[in-house]
C-alpha cells in the first residue's frame, strides 16, 4: 500500500504538470495577440487550433497508449509537451503561432489520455474512486499557472523566458515521478490506427461527457458576458462569476470521490446534472448578481465530477482497452466543449442569454436522465468498487 501511495503522488505530480503547461499558454495569450497585432477575429481563428489538434490526436493517442502503454507515452508526451510550450515562444509570426497551437494541443490530449490510462490502474489499486482528485490537482494547476503567469508579466519577462522556467518544472517533475509509474502487461496487437465504434456504455457516457462539457463551455466563455449584460454587474465584479466557477470545480473534485465511494458514481452523476441544472436556472429566473454567483457555484460544484467520473466508468468497457474507451469518450465529449458556446451565442441572437442560460440547464438534466433510464448498462456501476485490471509494477 505505501508503494501505491508514491505511485498516486507521482502520477499527482504529472498531472499537476499538464495544468501547469496548459495554463502558462493561457495565461500569455493576450501577450501574443499584442505581439503580432492580431484582431479579436484572428485571435479566436488562431485559438481554434487547439482544439483542432486535440480532436487530430484522439485516435492517435489511443493507439499509441494501447500498442505501447500509459507509461511511454507518459515519458515522451511530457518531454514533447515542453517542447511543444517552448515551440511557443519561439514562434515569429502568426502563422508560425497558428502551426504550434496545432501541436501543443495535440501534445495536450496525448497527456490527457495517457495520464488518464494510468489513473484508472491507481484506481484500482485503491479499489475506490480517486480519479476526480487527479482532475482536481490539474485545475489547481491552472490557478498555480494563472498566478505564475501574473508574476512573470510582473518581471516583463517574455513568453519564451516564462515556458523556459515551466519546462524546467516539468522536467523536475517527470524526473522524480516516471519510475513509479505503473508499467502495463503487454496487449497483443492493438489493431492499429482505426477509429473505432463505441459500445452501448461508451455511447451513453460518452453522451454525459457531451453535456457536462457543453456545460463546462458554457461557463468558461458566457459567464462573464451573462453577468455584464443580463446582470448588469460593475466591471470590477464581472470576473467573479467565473473564479467562482472555477474554485468550485476545483475544489469539488477532491471530495466528489469520497461521495462517490459512499453513494456510487452513478448516484454522483445524477446529483451533479441536477446541480447544474439548478445552478443554471437560478441564474436564469432570479438574474442578480449574488444569485447568479450563487448558481455560478452549484454549476461549478456540479460539473466537477461528470468528465472524471466518465473516464472512470468509460475505463472498465468490455469491448475496448482503457486507453481506446477513453479515446472513444473523450472524442464524443469534446464535441460538446466545441458545439456549447457557438450554440449560446446562436439561440441568445434569436431570444436571449437568459433562454441560452435555460437550454443548456436543460443539458444537465440530460446527465441525470441518461444514467437514471432504467437498462442493463450501468449496472455494474452501482456499487464503488472497481473491477480490477492487469498490471505489474
Amino acid at each position: 500500500m505505501k508503494l501505491l501511495r508514491k505511485r498516486r503522488i507521482a502520477l499527482s505530480g504529472l498531472f499537476f504538470l499538464a495544468g501547469l503547461s496548459f495554463a502558462s499558454w493561457a495565461s500569455r495569450i493576450p501577450d501574443f495577440q499584442q505581439l503580432f497585432d492580431l484582431s479579436e477575429g484572428q485571435l479566436g481563428t488562431l485559438l481554434l487550433g487547439m482544439p483542432l489538434g486535440s480532436l487530430i490526436a484522439l485516435p492517435l493517442a489511443g493507439w499509441a497508449v494501447d500498442k505501447y502503454g500509459s507509461r511511454k507515452v507518459i515519458v515522451t508526451g511530457s518531454l514533447l509537451y515542453a517542447v511543444s510550450l517552448l515551440s511557443l515562444g519561439f514562434t515569429s509570426s502568426a502563422v508560425q503561432l497558428g502551426v504550434a497551437v496545432v501541436i501543443f494541443g495535440m501534445m495536450g490530449n496525448i497527456m490527457n489520455i495517457s495520464l488518464n490510462t494510468q489513473a484508472l490502474l491507481v484506481e484500482d489499486g485503491y479499489n475506490r474512486s480517486i480519479l476526480a482528485s487527479f482532475h482536481g490537482l490539474w485545475s489547481l494547476a491552472g490557478f498555480a499557472g494563472a498566478g505564475i503567469g501574473a508574476l512573470m508579466i510582473k518581471l516583463d519577462w517574455a513568453p519564451l523566458q516564462h515556458y523556459w522556467v515551466v519546462a524546467g518544472i516539468m522536467l523536475l517533475i517527470l524526473v522524480s515521478s516516471f519510475n513509479l509509474l505503473f508499467k502495463e502487461e503487454k496487449r497483443a496487437g492493438s489493431g492499429g490506427l482505426t477509429l473505432k465504434k463505441p459500445d452501448a456504455l461508451l455511447l451513453r457516457i460518452g453522451l454525459v461527457g457531451f453535456f457536462g462539457m457543453m456545460c463546462e463551455g458554457c461557463m468558461f466563455d458566457w459567464s462573464g458576458v451573462y453577468l455584464k449584460k443580463v446582470v448588469v454587474a460593475s466591471p470590477d465584479l464581472v470576473p467573479l462569476g467565473y473564479v467562482t466557477f472555477m474554485a468550485a470545480m476545483a475544489s469539488g473534485r477532491f471530495f466528489s470521490d469520497t461521495l462517490a465511494n459512499r453513494w456510487s458514481k452513478i448516484v454522483m452523476l445524477r446529483i451533479s446534472g441536477a446541480l447544474i441544472c439548478l445552478g443554471l436556472l437560478i441564474a436564469v429566473v432570479y438574474p442578480s448578481f449574488w444569485t447568479a454567483v450563487a448558481g455560478f457555484l452549484l454549476v461549478g460544484f456540479g460539473t466537477a465530477s461528470v468528465i472524471p467520473l466518465s473516464y472512470s466508468i468509460a475505463g472498465r468497457s468490455k469491448m475496448y482497452s482503457p486507453s481506446i474507451s477513453l479515446a472513444l469518450v473523450s472524442t464524443i465529449s469534446f464535441f460538446g466543449f466545441l458545439l456549447g458556446p457557438p450554440l449560446i451565442g446562436f439561440i441568445a441572437e434569436l431570444f436571449d442569454l437568459q433562454v441560452s442560460f435555460a437550454v443548456i440547464a436543460m443539458m444537465g438534466m440530460c446527465i441525470s436522465l441518461l444514467v437514471s433510464i432504467r437498462t442493463q448498462i450501468f449496472d455494474s456501476y452501482k456499487v464503488p468498487a472497481n473491477k480490477k485490471v492487469a498490471a505489474q509494477g
